[in-house]
């Protein structure tokens, strides 16, 4: 939620600035009675050319700068006092302006004041629609020590952001009452911490006792992985250098580890990931479902009675179960629920069979993507029944479930479709579907989109 709340933060920064300074320098204009000609113009180009540049300069609009509103105003100032120096040399320099030197002061002036203002406006703003819509990030603590306590203390200051839940310890930690320093309360014992937090939707975990320091957090990292809970660990500098991790900043302030690096944790790369989704899948539902589906419904039921479409419940991003959509490819049965199709599987229909090899059969999942359940590239999602088959036996099976589910992924690039006849081959695809969370770029989406359609054309011995 923290690096949500700071890109939405930027982006209405930078759109409000630029709206005030335009706005201002066409009021000006109009009050004064200036002839609105091509000078009008330059003048505008060069007005926001120079706050764009300044604001550049002073990394007023940069992604790794601090988001706290404290930061964003100091930066601001910055910014107008380059910026007025900037235009007021330039304009000094460049005499057909046709702005009188008073006019153009009062112009700068009066959108300084007015983006500076509007900080705080746009602030509170955010802050009400995040707090109102309920969109705060869940969070708790593992460790009542110092460090837990100047996190809860981060956290309790932005509440409009994250909603802190509470201290998990060992039992024998010595606190007075439930109450801790009015920071929060101590919920229950490290062993308690993943039940509660899947109960209550916390999906974020910050622990302030490092895995080599307890048995009980080795314990509790093998759980929260399983249950689709993220734990990252307050930095300490002892911490082992040949230990794989990831040193973020917390709220741009207490450095955490990450177990893995997750790129897609990051807001802009989910809303770029999103965009493309929702574009290709409407393209897909215009342009290709809406004439393909009449046309394959009538060969589906003239072949065998039944639906045209086979829906069935498969685990999706958070082991959340959703609703999956394909071609009916088979007979009605009643083992569709818990029997991978095999090869040569009586149950498929001749279309069926067409559809299966061809992979036309999932091309209703385009409708999943659209409405958000799936994304066009991600884990292939599974049978509710083969995921708690397989997080039984497959420890980090269930981290693939961080990512929202595709139509086609990273295994099935590399040939780990259809049938899973062995364990070995589900970790394979575990494996794979673990790297692409880790790796993920839209190069890399880009790259399975191209092998996927290839695979496609060369007809792979596995797709039946």
């Amino acid at each position: 939620m923290g690096k949500r709340y700071g890109f939405l933060l930027k982006v209405m920064l930078l759109f409000m600035d630029l709206c005030l300074l335009n706005c201002c320098s066409l009021l000006a204009y109009w009050l004064i009675d200036l002839p609105a000609n091509s000078w009008l113009l330059i003048n505008l180009f060069i007005c926001n050319s120079c706050w764009v540049l300044s604001a550049v300069f002073c990394k007023l609009y940069k992604s790794g700068a601090r988001t706290t509103m404290r930061a964003i105003t100091s930066r601001t100032v910055k910014t107008v006092i380059v910026n007025v120096s900037v235009q007021m040399l330039l304009f000094h320099f460049l005499k057909k302006a046709h702005l009188p030197h008073h006019v153009l002061l009062s112009i700068i002036c009066s959108y300084s004041l007015l983006i500076i203002a509007s900080r705080i406006f746009i602030n509170n703003v955010l802050e009400f629609f995040i707090e109102k819509a309920k969109l705060q990030r869940k969070t708790a603590i593992v460790g009542y020590n110092n460090t837990g306590v100047q996190l809860a203390n981060l956290l309790q200051q932005r509440k409009s952001m994250y909603s802190f839940e509470g201290f998990f310890d060992n039992p024998d930690t010595k606190y007075d009452g439930l109450l801790v320093d009015n920071k929060g309360k101590i919920v229950g014992s490290i062993d308690h911490c993943i039940d509660y937090a899947v109960k209550n939707d916390i999906r974020e975990i910050y622990s302030t006792i490092l895995p080599h320091q307890s048995v009980a957090m080795q314990k509790l990292m093998e759980v929260a992985d399983k249950n689709c809970v993220r734990i990252r660990f307050v930095h300490d500098n002892n911490l082992s250098a040949s230990t794989q991790h990831r040193i973020e900043y917390f709220l741009d302030e207490l450095p955490v580890i990450s177990l893995r690096s997750e790129p897609l944790q990051n807001f802009r790369n989910r809303l770029f990931k999103r965009a493309v989704d929702v574009a290709i899948s409407g393209f897909a539902l215009l342009f290709i479902l809406s004439w393909l589906t009449p046309i394959l419904a009538v060969i589906i039921k003239v072949q065998s009675p039944g639906p045209v479409f086979f829906k069935q419940q498969r685990s999706g991003k958070n082991n959340v179960p959703f609703w999956c959509y394909k071609f009916r490819s088979m007979t009605v049965n009643d083992k569709s629920d818990t029997l991978q199709a095999t090869k040569n599987d009586p149950r498929v229909t001749p279309i069926g069979a067409f559809l299966r090899k061809s992979s036309l059969d999932e091309f209703p999942q385009f409708w999943n993507v659209f409405i958000g359940d799936m994304s066009i590239i991600g884990p292939r999602p599974h049978m509710l029944k083969h995921t708690e088959q397989y997080s039984a036996i497959i420890n980090r099976y269930m981290i693939r479930q961080f990512l929202k589910p595709g139509i086609t992924g990273w295994a099935q690039a590399n040939g780990y479709r259809g049938e899973t006849e062995s364990v070995e081959l589900m970790e394979k695809r575990v494996e794979h579907d673990i790297w692409y969370m880790e790796n993920w770029s839209p190069n890399l989406d880009l790259k399975i989109f191209v092998r996927t359609l290839l695979s496609i054309f060369m007809r792979e011995e596995r797709a039946y």
